[in-house]
């Protein structure tokens, strides 16, 4: 079993940029795939950027393409959102996301098998 907890939303002003975290714990061995998601009121669970566990394959969906960015650091067992360029359409609560392989990135949320709580991030115009 994995354990994420996401930590670094908060409420910020449009073209601000934020930082998440998501420490894992237990079997970290399972943290192969990072998946980052957000949910925003009303609407379904959305991929915003995903990474193998090397760093060397990423996915970002258009939406987000050159504004976000996931990093890890695992010998800190800790994972990276950086988003930049926030609009209020990126309002929505934040989820990391872990799963083992055999691939080097999933994209659909049911894919994943560990999640955090959430973090709530809030974009003001």
């Amino acid at each position: 079993q994995v354990q994420l907890v996401e930590s670094g939303g908060g409420l910020v002003h449009t073209g601000d940029s934020l930082r998440l975290s998501c420490v894992a714990s237990g079997d970290t061995s399972h943290m192969v795939v990072i998946g980052w998601f957000r949910q925003a009121p009303g609407k379904g669970r959305d991929l915003v950027g995903t990474l193998s566990r090397s760093g060397a394959t990423t996915y970002y969906p258009d939406s987000v393409k050159g504004r976000f960015t996931v990093s890890r650091d695992n010998a800190k067992n800790t994972a990276y959102l950086q988003m930049d360029s926030l609009s209020p359409e990126d309002t929505a609560v934040y989820f990391c996301a872990a799963r083992t392989g055999p691939a080097t990135y999933y994209l659909r949320e049911y894919d994943y098998h560990y999640w955090g709580q959430g973090t709530q991030v809030t974009v003001s115009s």
